[in-house]
């Protein structure tokens, strides 16, 4: 029996540009609701479940907001107030993602983007599934503040990181619209650039 070699763009870390940061990022990820699900099978203390399932909530956010997403897809958000007005907006940061030499930046790893898409959208899907189940068998309700606050933690950053990848598509189509003299051939590979792409 021949294995096949992993291609580029497979569901395999070792094809990954950041195997370390890939294991971390999906570790929080997984281990979050590995605490939820079977932590009252290793201790009846309800108190220790709840503060290490939200423990590695915040880790999560954190990793993923702070370092998984800038070194996985060039991506990076935060959120900043205007002391003046109290007024807060959303600023998106994006890594030029071309590879090409007058950007000096490397090509995105597509198997880091796979990784990285995947369980960004998977966590608040299992999670409210989560919540469902808990409505459901009508269970006490301090779980599903639990789940509560991890849907909130996981959504935002799904949004943010959504919005940010909107916006580096749109600002890199602009950018190569300005430059390049080809506006409507930069256009349209844009526009179906994405439904092509692996």
């Amino acid at each position: 029996m021949e294995q096949s070699q992993p291609r580029a763009g497979d569901l395999s870390w070792r094809l990954s540009s950041h195997p370390i940061t890939l294991v971390f990022f999906l570790g929080f990820r997984i281990s979050s609701l590995f605490i939820y699900l079977f932590g009252s099978i290793f201790t009846e203390n309800f108190i220790l479940v709840f503060i290490l399932t939200i423990l590695l909530l915040a880790a999560d956010f954190y990793y993923l907001k702070n370092i998984a997403g800038r070194r996985l897809v060039g991506l990076r958000w935060w959120n900043e107030v205007d002391a003046a007005s109290g007024d807060s907006h959303w600023v998106f940061e994006s890594q030029d993602r071309s590879g090409s030499v007058e950007s000096g930046a490397p090509s995105q790893n597509a198997t880091d983007r796979r990784f990285f898409w995947l369980a960004l959208y998977a966590q608040p899907a299992l999670w409210l599934a989560l919540a469902v189940v808990s409505v459901v068998r009508l269970l006490n309700p301090i779980w599903l503040s639990l789940i509560v606050i991890a849907l909130i933690l996981t959504i935002t950053n799904t949004l943010a990181f959504s919005r940010c990848d909107k916006f580096s598509q749109a600002s890199s189509l602009a950018s190569s619209a300005m430059y390049s003299g080809g506006m409507a051939k930069s256009l349209a590979g844009g526009l179906f650039g994405r439904f092509f792409r692996g």
